[in-house]
């Protein structure tokens, strides 16, 4: 545990090392427990220093943080973990031999409260169901998948799986606001089965606040038959999309029912507006993150122009976004004048139908770009390395990527990120022979990994 100067914390007493054990006479099993328990102007900690057990007292003063910082939001350095067996988990999907958390299924509702995940609600206790309630973890985002609930205990291979939609009056009954997806399987809980699925969902709004479509994602090492969407398929699911987002504006006033990025790309249509997602942010699900990329494009591009030094940059990502990229990266050489590249980059450790960013192997960089022509500085996707320590899932880390390929690399998020870049001000930036000059922790963002994060 650290604590912030000049917090409560701080004045009262508290010392980075200490164990905190309760608030306010009520013990503490996470981050979310602190917040809730510390948020009057009296404050009561009982913390283990050493061998010593101390009680601390103080008065806050207005607007002034509690100021603790805490290594794992769960004190217990654990994760609830999955009771369910989908044949679409990417956990069991994973290659071998990588490094062990990422095989832990993670299913915490904490999670889903502190960071957006998307949980089943298929193991929560008693006890989870009142902190839920009395806490007022809100809004929680859940995999729903379908609403059936023979149809969803197939699915999720668990014949014990409550009923969602009793579950989600209920969160919705005592004022829990809840975002939805369903990542939808062909042939499985597509046609009538999804159909029916929005509809039910749709009946809880505005408990139940956004529907979020997924397509399924298959690693080679998929082992039970299903199959990924097809471009036709994908077509058909955003032509429902579009039907649903129609009737519920003019029930709503909100679209309601959200198609992530990918079922665009795959069909070749056409992104929609900033206004489509109704502010709502679900980037993290993989809903709007093209927009905001052609938005943050559409906002910095007049600032090219200025002469650079540098000539040439080498642009690689994932199979998915590269075409799109290249379109970006063919106005932005003709507005810098520096010579752009896009090289896409396939996932051999996963296989070819695994085409997102955030999956890429720092292996498969290397060997992919050991044979081009690269540019003054290799440019890669910052979500590659979302990670405590700035790594890929194949523990390379940009170091690595420009000590192998003898080149200046560079992690960007946005085409912001590549004006600052070429005009010397790069935020995340690894020379293979000046050192590394920024901390790895700066890479990571709130959200990511949560197994990797905090075990």
């Amino acid at each position: 545990m650290k604590v912030a100067p000049k917090s409560l914390a701080s004045h009262i007493g508290v010392r980075s090392g200490d164990i905190l054990l309760a608030v306010n006479g009520e013990q503490v099993e996470d981050v979310i427990d602190v917040q809730y328990y510390a948020a009057e102007y009296q404050v009561e900690l009982l913390i283990q220093r050493g061998t010593q057990q101390l009680t601390l007292r103080g008065v806050r003063n207005d607007m002034q943080p509690l100021g603790l910082e805490f290594e794992h939001p769960t004190f217990d350095i654990d994760i609830r973990r999955c009771n369910n067996l989908c044949e679409f988990c990417f956990v069991l999907q994973m290659a071998p031999r990588f490094r062990r958390t990422l095989y832990i299924k993670d299913d915490d509702y904490r999670y889903s409260f502190l960071f957006g995940h998307y949980v089943t609600l298929t193991n929560l206790s008693e006890h989870d169901e009142w902190r839920i309630v009395e806490q007022h973890l809100s809004p929680l985002y859940v995999s729903v998948h379908v609403t059936d609930m023979e149809a969803r205990r197939a699915y999720l291979r668990n014949v014990h799986a409550p009923d969602i939609l009793e579950q989600l009056d209920w969160l919705v009954s005592e004022g829990i606001e809840v975002h939805t997806q369903i990542v939808v399987t062909p042939g499985v809980n597509d046609g009538a089965l999804l159909e029916r699925s929005v509809s039910d969902l749709a009946s809880l709004y505005p408990g139940v606040r956004t529907v979020s479509i997924v397509p399924i994602g298959l690693t080679k090492q998929h082992k039970y038959g299903l199959r990924p969407n097809t471009p036709e398929e994908s077509e058909h699911i955003l032509d429902l999309c579009s039907g649903w987002q129609q009737e519920y504006q003019k029930k709503f006033g909100i679209q309601f029912v959200y198609a992530t990025d990918e079922w665009y790309l795959v069909a070749g249509y056409e992104i929609p507006t900033v206004s489509a997602y109704d502010g709502f942010d679900l980037t993290e699900n993989g809903l709007g993150q093209v927009r905001r990329f052609i938005s943050d494009w559409e906002g910095v591009k007049s600032e090219l122009g200025k002469e650079t030094k540098v000539k040439k940059i080498t642009l690689a990502t994932a199979t998915l976004f590269a075409p799109t990229l290249q379109g970006f990266a063919s106005e932005f050489a003709m507005l810098s004048k520096v010579d752009t590249e896009v090289v896409p980059i396939t996932n051999t450790q996963l296989g070819e139908s695994i085409t997102v960013a955030g999956l890429l192997m720092g292996a498969d960089v290397i060997a992919q770009l050991h044979n081009v022509e690269l540019g003054d500085i290799v440019v890669l996707p910052r979500v590659m390395f979302d990670h405590p320590d700035g790594i890929a899932l194949d523990d390379k880390s940009p170091m690595d990527i420009a000590h192998a390929l003898n080149r200046p690399v560079a992690l960007v998020d946005m085409m912001g990120d590549l004006i600052d870049l070429i005009y010397g001000q790069p935020a995340l930036y690894f020379h293979p022979t000046s050192g590394q000059l920024i901390s790895a922790n700066t890479i990571q963002r709130d959200g990511g990994w949560a197994v990797e994060k905090y075990l």
